[in-house]
């Protein structure tokens, strides 16, 4: 346990430049985008990991330019704090400096040592709470505001459990900014509520790498990768805990300002193919996923799915049949996961019916792709400083 820690008289004063920033004159807060970018079916974000990522890498030494245009986002718009980027965008820049890098967990390491503060009027809206139940339920509602296109569930009971979903991105691309989600909510709770707060469990989709023994380490517990869910999930007595800074009066004001910003983002409307991709990702080790199945876990009929994905252009079966593709390149990617594991995590029963498939791909083997991709891999700075 931590001591206890005092409260501080300087909040409201950090909150009301934060609210400056957001709201400003008033126009600011609907102006904060350019309008032709707001896409009514593309997710955007505040871009606060690219940002504090882009920043982390420049420090280290890199140069942006090129790794910004790989990822389509301009050196202005990073630097200019007001504007938005899609959530895709993010994902691929992160990914991007993670390689350069060398740095395979890129986002956990910038959210463990970011000043919580910069994720502005959401930090403050929890800090104020008068418990640590009503901090998390308040960060679950304002969300959108930082990133659209994760959504937090908590739920309470024997557990305070808090999920992240995907809404109209795909789940299957992203670590780092999830590891710095999951790591950011952590060190929030501890921080408000002055405690070392341990952890029942921790879930997240991805794969474990050797170098995940860090996250381990933090949440204080081995982390289950290659789960259905990211959750991360407290004591239930948790939620009762007294918030150090607790102000119901601040909370009442910045939460209007949040709900304000929230209220003028555009609307999410229907089912998007990413949100088929999510669910199927997570039915795939579990066998051969049924339309139905998806339609199921998206609260709508396997008729009314398939008409949604007809708008797009896309059926069921060709989803199904890309992502296996996408994702048998990007597991084999991963060193440490072995072929037979693979085949399972896409839902084949044999090793001979994934081979199969990906010869018909590709016309190699998964053995053979791993082995020419890792001959191809280009060497990171971290590699060739090993070299030396």
């Amino acid at each position: 346990m931590l001591a206890a820690r005092t409260r501080s008289d300087k909040a409201p004063l950090a909150v009301e430049s934060q609210i400056g920033r957001f709201v400003g004159t008033g126009a600011s807060l609907r102006n904060r985008t350019t309008p032709r970018k707001r896409l009514s079916a593309i997710p955007d974000c505040a871009g606060l990991m690219t940002r504090l990522c882009c920043a982390h890498a420049r420090s280290a030494g890199l140069d942006l330019t090129p790794i910004l245009r790989d990822a389509g986002v301009s050196l202005r718009n990073i630097e200019d704090e007001s504007v938005r980027l899609s959530v895709a965008t993010q994902i691929n820049c992160l990914n991007l400096l993670a390689q350069a890098l060398g740095d395979p967990l890129l986002g956990f390491h910038v959210a463990l040592t970011m000043n919580l503060r910069r994720t502005g009027l959401l930090y403050y809206v929890a800090a104020s709470s008068d418990t640590l139940g009503e901090a998390v339920q308040s960060i679950e509602r304002c969300s959108a505001m930082l990133n659209e296109g994760i959504k937090l569930e908590t739920h309470f009971g024997q557990l305070l459990r808090i999920g992240f979903e995907y809404a109209g991105v795909s789940r299957r691309s992203d670590r780092h900014q999830i590891e710095a989600w999951t790591t950011a909510i952590v060190r929030c709770c501890r921080e408000i509520a002055g405690r070392e707060l341990q952890l029942v469990n921790v879930t997240i989709v991805h794969s474990r790498i050797p170098e995940s023994v860090e996250l381990d380490g933090f949440f204080g517990r081995a982390v289950q990768f290659g789960a259905d869910r990211d959750e991360v999930s407290f004591i239930g007595e948790a939620a009762k805990l007294p918030v150090l800074n607790a102000d119901r009066y601040l909370n009442r004001l910045v939460m209007g300002y949040c709900e304000d910003i929230v209220a003028r983002g555009k609307a999410r409307s229907g089912v998007t193919q990413a949100d088929v991709e999510n669910v199927v990702v997570s039915l795939l080790p579990h066998g051969h996923p049924r339309i139905e199945d998806v339609a199921r876990r998206l609260h709508v009929g396997a008729r009314t799915l398939r008409r949604k994905l007809a708008v797009e252009g896309v059926t069921f079966a060709h989803i199904l049949e890309d992502l296996r593709f996408a994702l048998a390149k990007h597991y084999l990617a991963e060193q440490d996961l072995s072929i037979s594991r693979i085949a399972w995590l896409l839902g084949y029963a044999e090793v001979s019916a994934f081979s199969h498939a990906f010869r018909r791909w590709t016309g190699r083997t998964p053995r053979a792709d791993r082995s020419r991709r890792r001959r191809a891999a280009p060497a990171t700075p971290a590699r060739r400083q090993a070299r030396r």
